[in-house]
């Protein structure tokens, strides 16, 4: 995982970098062992974005739809994240986290504005960073 504030230091893209890198390393580090080739969901590796990244890797464009692998680690991702979401909206009820899972619909754009960002909210988000200019 990539925490918010590192999300605005670094970029989302480099977070997704770093997020892909701690996940092979973590894994790596639970199997006891290296693991082969990387498969990527997208049109961009880790490699020579990330120092800590040292494993073969295939970018496939589309992945999630064409790799079983791929489809299964999306799923996964996705439902733990809507988790994190779930469990914030008990913490954070006015931002509709249970419903929207963070994402910028309308009802959570109305939360931003009446209640101000969380620490949960990315500086970098442009409904947040534009708040803060006014």
């Amino acid at each position: 995982m990539v925490q918010p504030d590192e999300i605005d230091r670094v970029n989302i893209f480099q977070a997704t970098m770093l997020a892909m890198t701690r996940c092979v390393g973590e894994l790596c580090a639970a199997l006891g062992r290296e693991v082969g080739e990387v498969l990527i969901d997208g049109n961009q590796t880790p490699e020579r974005r990330c120092e800590e990244w040292v494993w073969p890797a295939r970018a496939i464009v589309g992945g999630d739809g064409i790799e079983p692998a791929i489809s299964a680690a999306s799923i996964l991702a996705k439902e733990y994240r809507d988790s994190l979401m779930i469990a914030a909206a008990e913490r954070h009820p006015e931002y509709g986290w249970e419903r929207n899972k963070g994402y910028g619909t309308k009802d959570h754009m109305e939360a931003l504005r009446i209640h101000g960002p969380t620490a949960l909210h990315r500086r970098s988000f442009a409904p947040v960073a534009q708040a803060s200019l006014l």
